[in-house]
């Protein structure tokens, strides 16, 4: 997955692309994000800026994790992580399939919300790690209590599989393949021409 990949564009809401994330230059507004209210299932609540600084320098020295910062019209939106999850978040909680690839988002707080925006957000994630050829499936293991983003992710063509114990929380485990994704995609483009 390369930040250099073509803009995704949606006449809606504008375009995304995606950089990596810089632990330093990039910490004091991550934490701005993480320790919003509203990002309260990212379980940085009560991070400090240092905590910030040594969790993203962490997973940047980690081969099998990886953080970018999502850009909507060239300005920081978003967050996203990618991750092995035979080696990060599910090692030895589920039997990961090549090309399985895990996957967070978290959308930065706004008081001036965009209907769709946060929908369009998961779309390019998705979009994002499908384009590299090896990504065969994203696993992802929200909160049993986020119904938001358990909405966000059936809407892209996850299933949930099974519920999980983490130490940190339960989590339904959910897969979406390459085909469900495209499947849902070519759903929801139906239903918007229907509208019309």
């Amino acid at each position: 997955m390369s930040p250099q990949n073509p803009q995704n564009r949606r006449p809606a809401v504008g375009s995304f692309t995606f950089r990596p994330l810089d632990p330093l230059r990039d910490s004091e507004l991550v934490h701005s994000w993480v320790t919003h209210p509203k990002a309260a299932f990212w379980l940085m609540q009560h991070a400090k800026l240092q905590d910030v600084e040594r969790e993203y320098m962490a997973i940047a020295a980690n081969p099998h994790h990886h953080a970018l910062v999502g850009l909507h019209d060239g300005d920081p939106a978003f967050l996203m992580e990618h991750y092995h999850p035979a080696y990060v978040e599910l090692a030895g909680l589920y039997e990961p399939l090549p090309g399985d690839v895990g996957m967070h988002f978290l959308v930065a707080p706004t008081d001036t919300p965009v209907h769709g925006f946060t929908r369009a957000v998961i779309t390019a994630v998705m979009e994002e790690l499908f384009a590299d050829p090896a990504t065969a499936r994203v696993v992802v293991e929200p909160d049993v209590n986020n119904s938001a983003v358990h909405a966000l992710n059936e809407a892209v063509g996850f299933e949930i599989a099974k519920r999980i114990t983490k130490p940190e929380k339960d989590a339904y485990l959910s897969f979406c393949t390459r085909e469900q994704f495209r499947t849902a995609l070519e759903t929801t483009r139906a239903r918007e021409a229907a509208t019309r």
